[in-house]
């Protein structure tokens, strides 16, 4: 019965989305992008989470990839669609390099890195005046992909979504969500087994950085423009992470659920505190992670189990 329910309410999510541009206008629908875009970022940081390693380093793999996709435009005479594949190979290759000095290191330690990491992309384009824009960024000379028009850039989105959900749905149903579980309950245990840890590790953490670079990509190309305080945002990092927490981690349902009522509020939010708002996620952080650690999923099954045994 749980099974039907979830397929047909996955039914609906697809129906509803594929046709959303019908009706809705384009306010509506650059909410429905930014909802997406982050809801994808949660997911990949949580498929890296499974492993037992956080990382704080999204918005530095997303501000690699943007500036990746929009210099591939501007330096490299890129096609606008070209570039965003080229920005998600540009952020896993990174990532995998960069794996092989951090991957060794675990929780805190690994942590710290990634988010000095974040800091240490923006500086570096920050410095690059004359490649990059320096501080005050860099313009696509086109313009905006798809002409500016809502509907095709929702679908771009969409279908960057639509990657994150399915590379996550694979993590679960292949050998990733074994090796992965090993390692973050034991990594002893895990060692003993035979699972190569750093092996998992590097994969698992190149492919979640090649999506968020993609997802940098398909955002500059959005909007046309690119400088280190915008994609580099701390939005980036802890906005997915709310999203994550709140919605329930290890899965990909709790992300997309968390996405869903965060990515609402996160609007909200940001209309009325323009600069405070990212002081409303950490609190939010804080509190799911106190008294409510599984998030609404884990929620969700706590009183479902409850129900079952009342009903027995």
């Amino acid at each position: 019965m749980n099974r039907t329910l979830a397929r047909t309410l996955a039914a609906i999510a697809i129906v509803f989305a594929v046709t959303l541009p019908v009706f809705a206008g384009d306010y509506p629908l650059q909410v429905a992008r930014n909802i997406m875009l982050y809801m994808a970022l949660a997911i990949t940081w949580d498929m890296l989470l499974r492993s037992g390693q956080i990382s704080f380093g999204i918005a530095g793999l997303f501000g690699l990839g943007a500036y990746a996709s929009i210099l591939g435009v501007v330096r490299g005479g890129m096609p606008g669609w070209l570039s965003i594949p080229f920005a998600g190979i540009f952020a896993g290759l990174a990532a995998f390099l960069i794996g092989f000095l951090i991957l060794r290191l675990r929780h805190t330690y690994f942590s710290i890195v990634t988010l000095a990491l974040g800091e240490i992309f923006r500086i570096i384009v920050h410095n690059m005046k004359e490649f990059a824009g320096g501080p005050e960024g860099i313009v696509v000379p086109q313009g905006i992909i798809f002409g500016g028009k809502s509907s095709s850039l929702y679908f771009l989105t969409l279908a960057g979504l639509a990657v994150a959900l399915a590379a996550s749905f694979w993590f679960e149903k292949s050998r990733f969500r074994f090796a992965l579980t090993a390692v973050r309950n034991n990594e002893v245990s895990a060692k003993s087994s035979g699972v190569d840890i750093f092996r998992w590790l590097l994969v698992t953490f190149a492919i979640t950085s090649a999506i968020q670079g993609m997802l940098g990509g398909i955002f500059v190309m959005s909007y046309g423009f690119a400088s280190p305080d915008t994609v580099f945002s701390a939005d980036f990092t802890l906005l997915p992470l709310a999203m994550a927490l709140l919605g329930g981690i290890h899965s990909t349902v709790g992300p997309i659920l968390g996405g869903l009522l965060l990515g609402l509020v996160a609007e909200w939010l940001k209309l009325q505190i323009p600069y405070g708002h990212l002081v409303v996620y950490g609190i939010m952080i804080i509190i799911v992670i106190l008294f409510m650690p599984q998030g609404l999923l884990g929620l969700v099954r706590k009183l479902s189990r409850k129900a079952d045994r009342r009903a027995v």
